[in-house]
């Protein structure tokens, strides 16, 4: 990406919030930016889908990544029944899907990922996590994909949060965790509804495109930059940077 489309994202972003671009730390979704796993969410929730005959897409589990899992069930029980969930299929239904992706999941870091942390470390930024999962199998994995890189009180999860993601919510909770004010942060996203919780919480938001989304679909939440790939972000970062101190 080219420096000058850098600086122009964040002209728009101080236009847009009043603020100047300080950054002190990144906040991160975890599914789709560090690990490689929204294939298997989405192979969890088709399984599940069909077991509850819930009307279903495989897309869906890409737009709607992010609200935390009662919200997706919710969403589907209303789709095909035009009713809530009740708090006991939430919880049953729920306890399933992560049955299965426990079962399929193989951990895979996204290429690119710990290329992006070490320019993050390296500048000297905190590292928080922000996600809509609660599934310990992944956010165990986290110091051994990425030794040193995060600590349990920098992690904001689906259980730490009453509405979650595209709410600001937990983007306002990772800044409390940090410290840090929204314009003294950058969140790295791969979801509309993540990307829209970022905005929304008024906090320069990168998307990456992982999935199988048009990039309409994140640029229309309100995405600052968008890149392709992990590898880009890391390839660009010093750029965001240097762009950052020369506004």
């Amino acid at each position: 990406m080219e420096k000058e489309t850098i600086i122009q994202a964040i002209h728009n972003y101080a236009r847009e919030t009043g603020q100047r671009l300080n950054p002190k730390a990144v906040l991160f979704d975890m599914d789709g930016v560090l690990y490689d796993s929204m294939r298997h969410h989405a192979r969890s929730w088709m399984e599940i889908s069909a077991r509850h005959h819930l009307l279903a897409e495989e897309k869906d589990f890409y737009l709607w990544e992010g609200q935390t899992g009662a919200g997706t069930i919710n969403a589907l029980m209303q789709r095909t029944f035009h009713r809530d969930a009740t708090e006991a299929e939430k919880q049953d239904i729920y306890a399933e899907k992560a049955a299965l992706f426990t079962r399929y999941n193989d951990g895979s870091p996204m290429p690119g990922a710990a290329d992006v942390l070490r320019e993050v470390c390296a500048s000297g930024l905190q590292r928080v996590i922000v996600t809509g999962s609660g599934q310990r199998s992944l956010l165990d994995k986290l110091e051994h994909s990425f030794p040193g890189c995060f600590s349990t009180d920098r992690m904001v999860m689906a259980f730490d949060v009453k509405i979650g993601k595209p709410h600001p919510e937990p983007y306002l909770m990772g800044l409390q965790k940090a410290g840090v004010q929204a314009n003294e942060a950058i969140v790295v996203e791969n979801a509309p509804m993540g990307v829209h919780a970022g905005v929304a919480a008024g906090i320069f938001t990168i998307a990456v495109n992982t999935g199988p989304l048009a990039d309409a679909d994140l640029q229309n939440e309100g995405a600052h930059l968008l890149f392709p790939s992990m590898d880009a972000l890391a390839h660009s970062f010093p750029l965001l940077m240097d762009a950052v101190h020369f506004t």
